[in-house]
């Protein structure tokens, strides 16, 4: 059974940072792509951030060069740095693996990051 964990989430105040963590079990994250997502309220779910399974990675525009994707393969476990962080990044942040070859996609639960100004 495939689970995925998200945590590092909060309030922090603009120009701050946050990590956020995702841990796998049930599934190889280095042998996937990973990525990262968030939700906005009254926004559609955009992908922020990915990392092939050839450790490749990619971001949308809003986020390049504050954003940084991750992974740890000894820990199963990618991770999501963000800095200089705005208002706009508030969002519930998602993980996601898509199994490479099939498309398949399992989801975390979510976790909450907020902004202040």
């Amino acid at each position: 059974q495939v689970q995925l964990v998200e945590f590092g989430g909060g309030l922090v105040q603009a120009g701050g940072s946050l990590r956020l963590s995702c841990a796998a079990s049930g599934i190889i994250l280095s042998s996937n792509i990973v990525g990262w997502y968030r939700q906005a309220p009254g926004k559609q779910r955009e992908l922020v951030a990915s990392i092939s399974n050839f450790g490749s990675t990619s971001y949308v525009n809003s986020v390049k060069g504050r954003f940084t994707i991750s992974r740890e393969n000894a820990k199963n476990m990618v991770y999501l740095q963000m800095n200089s962080l705005k208002p706009g990044d508030t969002a519930v942040y998602y993980c996601n693996v898509e199994v490479v070859g099939t498309g398949f996609k399992y989801w975390g639960q979510g976790t909450q990051v907020t902004v202040s100004s």
